[in-house]
């Protein structure tokens, strides 16, 4: 699917970029792992660069070198011990990093970045999950990651058992074709999942002028659709 001939950026987005005025726009994609969001991703990066918008993608943890051996800390299910504030410091300090070396220079320069989870998943997972609470997350978000803040973000709610079988499938399969172990957080519990989705929701209900609810659970062409209907109506106006 392709953005209208009415919404395409055209000549005003390329002088804007050219002359220095047009700040890019910065996308996340967020919900539980399984529920598609690197496959939409990539998906409307296609669509954009169709229309002529450069675009960078980028996932977190990771997206630079050292956020690549962080995320390996992070996500190694031999790391099972971390303590859930040592966790959460090392998810911000691979976003910190990020943002200095790729986020804010792209958007900078006017490209449009695409990024497989932010603060978000922080206050799911380590503020919902580990329960920690959300005011510890917004705070840290506030010393390490200044004004930096998503124009739109696409959550991909799905169903929390058939997203969590998934992602066990995938990352057993990764790890069976020696590929990095990525596995600690698919071994937490339901009830654990089930806090992270309920902190999602409650993002979602908090910020809904930027956090854009889709149903995962339906056909992959059904959800691309209506994430380009989202990303034009607000971002391609």
């Amino acid at each position: 699917m392709h953005i209208s001939q009415r919404s395409r950026p055209g000549n005003w987005y390329h002088f804007a970029v050219a002359s220095g005025r047009q700040r890019g726009r910065f996308i996340t994609f967020e919900g539980l792992d399984g529920c598609g969001k690197s496959t939409h991703l990539e998906k409307l990066k296609a669509v954009l660069r169709d229309e002529g918008i450069e675009t960078v993608t980028t996932r977190e943890p990771g997206g630079t070198e050292v956020g690549e051996k962080v995320r390996a800390v992070l996500l190694n299910s031999r790391t099972r011990g971390l303590a859930p504030l040592a966790e959460l410091a090392l998810m911000f300090a691979s976003r910190a990093q990020q943002i200095a070396e790729v986020i804010e220079p792209a958007l900078q320069a006017g490209k449009w970045v695409l990024c497989d989870r932010f603060t978000d998943s922080s206050e799911a997972y380590q503020g919902g999950g580990r329960q920690l609470g959300s005011e510890a997350v917004l705070t840290m978000h506030r010393v390490l990651c200044g004004q930096t803040q998503p124009d739109l973000t696409i959550l991909m709610d799905t169903d929390v058992a058939a997203s969590v079988a998934r992602a066990r499938r995938r990352n057993k399969v990764a790890t069976d074709n020696d590929e990095a172990d990525e596995n600690r957080f698919e071994q937490e519990n339901r009830e654990f999942f089930t806090r992270v989705h309920e902190a999602y929701v409650a993002i979602a209900r908090r910020e809904p002028q930027r956090v854009y609810v889709v149903d995962a659970r339906r056909a992959i062409d059904v959800v691309h659709a209506d994430i380009v209907k989202e990303v034009r109506r607000k971002l391609l106006k």
